[in-house]
């Protein structure tokens, strides 16, 4: 990988998993573009991390709403030029989830919005410009119980967690990613998909075993490994994942 900058953006990277990935790759000598949908929010994330001595800068932009994705890429496009690393983070499990036969519709379709429909469009609107890099790569973080293997299996330990919408989405998103990788596959550009594995976030209200700093290590593994994994794989701190 080139000694250059590298320049990683990171949508919804306020807080979580995203704030600790964009501090570690800070430290790890990037240009962090720090993506938050809330100006506040964000911009008081990434002060905290320039306070920290990190070159980060806030990109305000939100999954759902065209206009802003275009902004935000206009503003990279004039500010950058390009972007090296683009890590989809961004996500939600709302309230209302839960299985087929019980789960709040709007819930469900408000869940594929972000996680999904919305990391879609987060893509299409930053790919010319991930595309300008010399080593281009895209990282969805996705989830374990995007599995349909693990899903199928009854000895599976988070065998018990069906939820429809997030599942569901995770894996919708497995399968754009892996479509996204064979169509980018004679650009150089390399798709990951990552599973952070349980995390103790707000997303599931602090009750994962892991750390932040745990939940980011593979993120950043394929950030800054040149040969981090096969494009269109998916991996976990644990190694491999099955589809």
């Amino acid at each position: 990988m080139s000694d250059a900058k590298r320049i990683t953006l990171i949508t919804g990277a306020n807080k979580g998993i995203g704030f600790e990935v964009a501090r570690q790759l800070g430290k790890a000598g990037h240009r962090v573009l720090l993506g938050a949908r809330d100006a506040g929010r964000g911009q008081a994330a990434a002060d905290t991390l320039r306070g920290e001595g990190l070159d980060v800068r806030f990109v305000q932009l939100d999954l759902g709403d065209t206009a802003s994705l275009a902004k935000a890429a206009a503003e990279i496009g004039a500010n950058e030029g390009h972007i090296d690393v683009l890590i989809n983070n961004a996500g939600v499990a709302l309230e209302g989830d839960g299985n087929v036969s019980t789960a709040n519709l709007d819930a469900v379709r408000r869940t594929f919005d972000t996680n999904y429909f919305g990391t879609i469009a987060a893509t299409q609107a930053l790919l010319p410009l991930v595309k300008k890099s010399g080593e281009g790569r895209i990282l969805n973080v996705s989830s374990r119980l995007g599995s349909l293997t693990y899903n199928a299996d009854p000895s599976w330990e988070y065998a018990g967690v069906k939820m429809i919408g997030y599942n569901a989405s995770k894996a919708a998103l497995n399968m754009s990613s892996v479509i996204l990788a064979d169509e980018l596959k004679d650009t150089g550009i390399k798709v990951h998909v990552v599973c952070p594995g349980y995390t103790a976030t707000d997303l599931n209200g602090n009750s994962g075993p892991q750390t932040v700093e745990e939940g980011a290590e593979e993120i950043v593994r394929l950030a800054t490994q040149a040969d981090a994994a096969p494009s269109g794989s998916f991996t976990g701190r644990e190694g491999p994942a099955p589809w």
